[in-house]
């Protein structure tokens, strides 16, 4: 069984690398995690006024956010692996053109359909980014402290760009347009794609073996019907098209799982998950980006369309606390070595599950008090438990390996985002659905559009006479806090059970050298 706290250093060569261009390395791989967390928070932001603009419906809404992961968690592992024998800056580059030329075409989709596409595709250069970044730091800092601060500068990184995120895209949609929200993709690549090869090192392995074409399908018809699975039964219940697509994905998936045992050159070595340390982390950060993401979801909808606020006032309320997990991020790497890796990572879960409980306890009517104090104690968990946990995943593979474990905590990462929009958010539309009164006067399309999502009943409430604009908004927005409540408590049991799994699992985790 593999050590988690192993670090195998790479290969000596005979002029070692000048530390100054390991940092200025770090600092270009920033562009595509920053790139990545700007794009979805700036992406949540602009939900609104994608609904109004290309008359969404609720579950389009929920497929323009979730058909970008979806795609993505399909093809980490196989693009993880491609880079382990292609090389991984030469992926990374590939990517990042692929990328920027697509967001430029997605910020001009005339309709929901070709938004959801240009998402889509989008998510198939993504999975040629995250894979990439990870496992270049692996391999750039050998050195376990150093390694230990890289992956928090970049676990940091998704925060910092989540912070920056609101910003940029408050400010976008409010003086542009939301397409200007996938414009930025093209202009923060652009130092990466002019100084990547002369300043980050080429890494691959060096025995990567054959390529086998059925463990690459496989992965892909395992990953993609599971999530879609797992999407429809948060929307519909177990309905058969839920419960066939989850089937269809979980025999893939052992399917996959038995070809890797039998291959001398296995695409995804399958033993890791024997090391109880490691799944357990790739669980800590599976939880932490659904706690995350999932929030962030219905509580910039809460400030826009229940407070009031505009998209920028929304994205600056929020800033704190999206710092905060920056700030909590880079404390826990010396905290590591005085105690141990294990209660880090069950705090940080447990810090999440108190968020999540003051979500579901509070009274949202007393203004966003009650939810901003919610989200800090979700971003200070999250900044916490991320970065240890990354560390673990990382320090128990080799070097040449890394592609392929990055791959794995990228499909966290990705699978993490994704639950959290398509189970919370299915969840909060179906309550919000069910709980909402209509007032008497309201029929037809109005009445269609305005049951769908709280988005479309005040548009529709923008159109009516005042006595029953009033009427509808107040009963939409007591559905949606209903809804709110619900998909909290479900945050709150969720966070508190994997905390216990964290400090049980993870207690002989030593601390740091």
């Amino acid at each position: 069984m593999l050590n988690p706290t192993t670090t195998l250093h790479r290969p000596a060569t005979s002029t070692p690398p000048a530390p100054w261009r390991d940092w200025a390395a770090l600092a270009l791989l920033m562009v595509p995690v920053l790139l990545v967390a700007v794009d979805n928070t700036a992406l949540t932001f602009a939900l609104p006024e994608i609904a109004r603009s290309l008359d969404v419906g609720g579950m389009q809404l929920l497929w323009i956010v979730d058909a970008y992961p979806l795609v993505l968690a399909a093809l980490l592992v196989s693009m993880g692996n491609l880079g382990d024998r292609i090389g991984r800056r030469r992926l990374l580059l590939i990517g990042s053109t692929g990328f920027a030329v697509v967001s430029a075409v997605a910020a001009f989709a005339p309709s929901a359909e070709w938004l959801i596409a240009g998402r889509a595709a989008l998510g198939i250069f993504g999975a040629m980014l995250m894979p990439s970044t990870l496992s270049l730091i692996r391999n750039i800092f050998a050195e376990p402290n150093r390694r230990r601060l890289a992956i928090a500068i970049w676990a940091a990184g998704f925060s910092g760009g989540a912070a920056l995120g609101p910003i940029f895209g408050g400010w976008l949609v409010e003086h542009f347009w939301w397409g200007a929200v996938f414009l930025v993709a093209a202009f923060l690549l652009l130092p990466l794609l002019a100084l990547g090869t002369f300043l980050i090192p080429e890494s691959r392995d060096a025995n990567p073996g054959r390529v086998d074409v059925p463990s690459i399908l496989l992965s892909m018809l395992a990953m993609a019907p599971l999530v879609y699975g797992i999407k429809e039964f948060a929307s519909h219940g177990l309905v058969p098209q839920a419960a066939a697509f989850a089937s269809l994905g979980l025999f893939m998936g052992v399917l996959f799982v038995r070809r890797q045992r039998r291959l001398d050159s296995p695409m995804l070595d399958v033993r890791l998950f024997g090391n109880r340390v490691f799944s357990t982390a790739i669980v800590a950060n599976v939880l932490s980006l659904f706690s995350m993401t999932g929030f962030i979801y219905f509580f910039a909808q809460h400030l826009q369309l229940v407070e009031g606020q505009s998209p920028m006032e929304a994205g600056i309320a929020m800033i704190p606390a999206l710092l905060a997990t920056v700030v909590a991020g880079l404390l826990v790497v010396p905290l590591v070595r005085k105690v141990r890796p294990g209660l880090v990572v069950a705090g940080g879960l447990a810090l999440s599950a108190a968020g999540y409980a003051v979500a579901a306890l509070g009274d949202h009517g007393q203004g966003p008090v009650f939810l901003l104090s919610a989200l800090l104690l979700i971003a200070l968990g999250v900044g916490s438990a991320e970065t240890i946990s990354n560390d673990l995943i990382l320090g128990a593979v080799p070097a040449d390996k890394a592609g392929a474990a990055s791959a794995i905590s990228e499909t966290g990462y990705e699978l993490g985002s994704l639950l959290g929009t398509a189970v919370l958010g299915s969840i909060l539309t179906a309550s919000y659905q069910h709980n909402l009164l209509l007032p008497e006067g309201l029929a037809g399309t109005s009445a269609g559009q305005a049951g769908e999502t709280l988005a479309g009943a005040v548009e529709t409430a923008a159109a009516l006479p005042a006595p029953l604009a009033e009427a509808l908004t107040a009963a939409a927005r007591t559905a949606f806090e209903s809804g709110v409540h619900v998909t909290a408590a479900i945050g709150l049991v969720l966070m508190a059970g994997a905390a216990v799994l964290a400090a049980v699992v993870l207690r002989q985790v030593p601390t740091a050298k």
